[in-house]
């Protein structure tokens, strides 16, 4: 099982996969890392049960494992595990999540 699987978020928590520019254009000339701008997309990886309201009913979140997403400039937090290094996992509340891209 691999250590992102094993993370599974609380209440309206999202884990995310923010995805990796390219580096590299279609005539194959490589791009500095400095150079490449971060981009506000990811993949969900998984999401917790959902908000609980007043009558102790848990209100499901709109999204699932697999789903695409616009994610804002600023904020989340940044998962940070040793086994992790090569990939960037944030955790987001399910409100901070801009929308589902199809």
């Amino acid at each position: 099982m691999s250590a992102v699987k094993r993370i599974i978020p609380l209440l309206d928590r999202v884990l995310i996969e923010r995805i990796k520019a390219e580096t590299k254009t279609a005539s194959g000339i490589f791009i500095p890392e400095k150079a490449v701008e971060k981009i506000n997309e990811g993949i969900v990886v998984s999401v917790g049960p959902g908000n609980v309201n007043k009558e102790g009913k848990t209100i499901p979140t709109g999204l699932t494992a697999g789903d695409r997403v616009l994610l804002p400039s600023y904020g989340g937090s940044p998962i940070n595990l040793e086994s992790l290094r090569d990939k960037e996992y944030l955790l987001f509340r399910a409100e901070e999540i801009l929308a589902k891209l199809e």
